[in-house]
């Protein structure tokens, strides 16, 4: 999405989803002020998080995110994958 991301994963045991998260912001928001050739806040500071409880949940949030770039117009979007079967 152009606006936002959505990312689907399992933490590894050593890391929490707050550093995850923090690591990722961090990384991309230098890198995109750096193209963009601007400074200043990139991601907003709040993120929306969901546990997945079991599999037909995991279905339903995985096709949520692979349906999300086609449900806002954006035809063949080129950043969408996925590594689990449906």
């Amino acid at each position: 999405m152009p606006n936002h991301v959505h990312v689907v994963f399992q933490p590894l045991a050593d890391h929490t989803l707050a550093e995850i998260v923090h690591g990722w912001k961090s990384y991309t928001a230098k890198e995109a002020n750096r193209l963009l050739q601007r400074n200043g806040v990139f991601w907003q500071r709040e993120y929306y998080d969901h546990l997945i409880r079991n599999d037909a949940d995991l279905r339903r949030v995985v096709r949520y995110v692979l349906d999300n770039p086609d449900k806002a117009g954006l035809r063949d979007w080129p950043w969408v994958s996925a590594s689990l079967t449906l």
